[in-house]
């Protein structure tokens, strides 16, 4: 069926990539001014929609993006509804606003790399008002619009306690990021030895399916094989630094595991993430939390250690690249001694310096996740849209950087912040390529989103995308296609 015919009939400009066919229906997707509407044509199949002509092939039938109506067609096209991913290169896209889908397909499409769509924390969703429905939703739609079949992940993303993971099972998410970042004791590289064991024999033992003796003896007095490099041997007192500071991690992990698997009905897959700590993660202390995983028979699909240097929230790495690259070497042959599992990258985003040292060491075997930079480019598509808009965003930014801050590692300052009211048009989307503009309008993405109830700027945002979709569109895909590119050359199918 073709895409004129059913703009005629059902008053639509349909995406003609979206039109796609199962079990004798036709389902797609158009706008209407810029209203987006989902259709069918040969059965009454969408709960919330209603009749608006026929054609050859039956009746056509229109509604509304509702939960009902993606949840009919996640079941109806399968290659809507999200998937485990397995061990393949892959990406993940967080998307703040619910449009950004259409873009991330885009940029992957062609690469090779298994992406994931919804991806969000429960921090995020609270700080934009998002519910985990709506994120899977936003993705549903997406994806129907873009015609996209290669298949795609969800991950709720640093999860903390298991009522995070419940409200995330029951929409249908595939990948849990569990984040133990709480429990990790970050004074454990410099406590003396009496503080360090005492905070050892308190640790959860219970948990840890092993007495502390037990568990001391597994590491020490023994040398551990590692991929490429000589034998890692843990002495006592590295031992006991490494147990103090991921020992609780690792026992709350286990937990959330626990609650996983007696949750989730299907497949499922999980990461572990500790990168947002004070401390780097050393890769003796890698290998002793992702042994004790494995021992703990805590299955991994990735995991995230704090790596060395600064990852700053929408700029590139700082930090030495050959100090960098020698710790990463070790972080990568601690993942293949003990794999299978893939080396994520948290707070991936603009980290450009590092993205060739990641995929040519991994051969693949890594996971990159990108969040805030999907906001910072429909920023900067808004800066050509409505300058005006953009204007007040960025002044309104500054005047929440201090506050909104608080919980971000980032270094912008302010008085390096181009002052709106002395930009030309022309020249505001170039502040998006500024560091402390890029920073201070990165962290202060809730309270831009939610102010007034969104009406001050969501609201607008929203309708100004809309407005020139593919302004934004185009945004996303220049700029996350410059995340893929490196990791092309270095792909791993799942």
């Amino acid at each position: 069926m073709k895409a004129q015919e059913l703009n005629e009939v059902a008053n639509l400009v349909v995406y003609e990539s979206s039109i796609a066919e199962s079990k004798g229906v036709t389902y797609f997707m158009g706008t209407r001014g810029t209203e987006k509407l989902v259709g069918c044509v040969g059965a009454p199949c969408l709960p919330d929609s209603k009749k608006v002509g026929e054609v050859e092939g039956g009746s056509v039938c229109v509604g509304g993006l509702t939960t009902a109506n993606a949840q009919t067609i996640r079941t109806a096209l399968t290659w809507t509804a999200p998937k485990c991913l397995g061990l393949g290169t892959s990406i993940g896209f967080g998307d703040r606003l619910g449009l950004a889908t259409p873009g991330h397909v885009r940029a992957v499409r062609g690469s090779g790399l298994a992406p994931i769509f919804p991806q969000q924390s429960i921090r995020e969703m609270k700080r934009t008002q998002r519910t985990p429905q709506q994120v899977i939703d936003c993705a549903t739609w997406g994806v129907l619009q873009e015609g996209w079949t290669g298949g795609f992940g969800s991950d709720a993303d640093h999860l903390q306690h298991t009522e995070d993971i419940d409200s995330t099972v029951k929409v249908g998410f595939t990948m849990f990021t569990i984040d133990p970042g709480l429990h990790v004791d970050n004074d454990a590289d410099t406590l003396d030895a009496g503080a360090l064991r005492e905070r050892y024999d308190a640790l959860d033992f219970e948990t840890l399916a092993v007495t502390g003796d037990d568990l001391k003896s597994i590491y020490t007095g023994r040398k551990w094989a590692l991929s490429g490099y000589d034998p890692i041997e843990f002495d006592d007192e590295t031992f006991l630094r490494a147990a103090v500071k991921y020992g609780s991690a690792i026992a709350h992990s286990v937990k959330m595991h626990r609650h996983l698997r007696e949750t989730v009905s299907e497949k499922f897959e999980l990461e572990v993430s500790v990168d947002e700590t004070e401390t780097p993660t050393s890769p003796i202390e890698h290998y002793f939390f992702a042994a004790e995983l494995q021992r703990l028979d805590v299955r991994v699909v990735s995991l995230a250690p704090r790596f060395v240097g600064r990852f700053e929230k929408g700029v590139d790495y700082i930090g030495d690249l050959d100090q960098f690259r020698r710790s990463f070497a070790k972080h990568v042959a601690v993942m293949r001694t003990l794999g299978a599992y893939k080396i994520s990258i948290h707070s991936g985003s603009d980290k450009f310096s590092i993205y060739p040292i990641v995929a040519e060491m991994t051969e693949g075997m890594v996971h990159l996740k990108t969040a805030g930079t999907s906001y910072l480019e429909a920023l900067r598509a808004i800066a050509g849209i409505d300058p005006g808009l953009f204007r007040e965003v960025l002044d309104f930014a500054i005047s929440r950087y201090d506050e909104d801050k608080a919980t971000y590692h980032v270094s912008a300052e302010l008085e390096k912040v181009p002052a709106p009211s002395e930009l030309k048009d022309e020249e505001l989307a170039q502040v998006l390529d500024q560091f402390d503009a890029r920073q201070v309008l990165h962290v202060t993405f809730g309270s831009v989103l939610t102010v007034d109830d969104g009406e001050r700027f969501r609201k607008r945002i929203i309708a100004a995308l809309e407005q020139d979709e593919e302004a934004h569109y185009l945004a996303l895909e220049k700029h996350l296609k410059r995340h893929v590119a490196p990791f092309i050359q270095h792909p791993r199918p799942g």
